[in-house]
Formats: C-alpha cells, sequence, structure tokens
C-alpha cells in the first residue's frame, strides 16, 4: 500500500514538472533580439525600460518574464527586437568599470562613431558595465 502511494506520488510529481517544462518560453524566442543586456545588481525591469525606451510589458514579453519583480543579477535579457542589421564581423568586448567609448576605441584602434554605429549606441556617452560590444574589423570601418 506505501509502495503504491509512493508511485503515485512520483508520477503526480513528474508529470507536473513535465507540464511546468512545457509552459516554459524556448531559447529560440529570443533569437531576433537585436539588442541584449546583462541584469546588473540592484537592476529592476522598471529601471531597465527606462533605460532602453522601452516598457516593462514589452521585456516581460520579449523574454517571457512572468513576475516583474524577479530578475537577477547577471541575467541576459533581449531589450530590443528584430535584427536591424546583420551582425558585424569582429571580436567581442564586454565594458569593464571605467570603461568610455572612446577609450575602448582608442584601445582597438578603431573610431568611435563607427563602434558607436556598429553597436547601435545612441548616446557615445551612455554604455554600460557588462555591455558586450563587437569590436569591427578594419574593413568595416
Amino acid at each position: 500500500m506505501k509502495i503504491a502511494r509512493r508511485t503515485l506520488l512520483i508520477v503526480a510529481v513528474m508529470a507536473t514538472l513535465i507540464t511546468s517544462l512545457a509552459v516554459l518560453p524556448s531559447a529560440s524566442a529570443a533569437v531576433d533580439c537585436a539588442q541584449y543586456y546583462t541584469v546588473q545588481r540592484g537592476d529592476n525591469l522598471f529601471r531597465i525600460s527606462l533605460r532602453f525606451g522601452t516598457t516593462v510589458d514589452n521585456l516581460m514579453s520579449l523574454n517571457g518574464i512572468a513576475n516583474r519583480n524577479l530578475v537577477y543579477a547577471g541575467q541576459q535579457l533581449c531589450v530590443k527586437a528584430g535584427v536591424t542589421q546583420p551582425p558585424p564581423v569582429g571580436r567581442l568586448y564586454i565594458v569593464q568599470w571605467g570603461d568610455t567609448l572612446g577609450k575602448i576605441a582608442r584601445t582597438f584602434g578603431v573610431d568611435m562613431n563607427v563602434l558607436a554605429r556598429v553597436n547601435n549606441v545612441i548616446n557615445v556617452n551612455l554604455i554600460y558595465v557588462g555591455q558586450v560590444l563587437t569590436i569591427p574589423d578594419f574593413t568595416t570601418q
């Protein structure tokens, strides 16, 4: 009798897990994302939405987030849907504390305006720690 109850309980738990996994957004949901943002400590969806000129509801929709209060540091969020241009050729650089777009451009020998254009940076004075930048090769300039 006890074995039958345990078996029934295990089957019920497994069925619940399988059902909940089917509801989770797939990784392919963000395939056509034009810009990603890495959540920093202290961030919330409202602050992120203000930074990127979008809404909390849009961020939740793009990323399959059910609870607007549940994001964590290090989480990658799609903040801009749709690919606007083919991905540029070059190497990737993760912005560190103290970096500026001009400093990064000088380090890699790239024109700052080209670096901004390739990475869809509208305000050259606004980059953030953890942002992934593509450093174009010389043929992109």
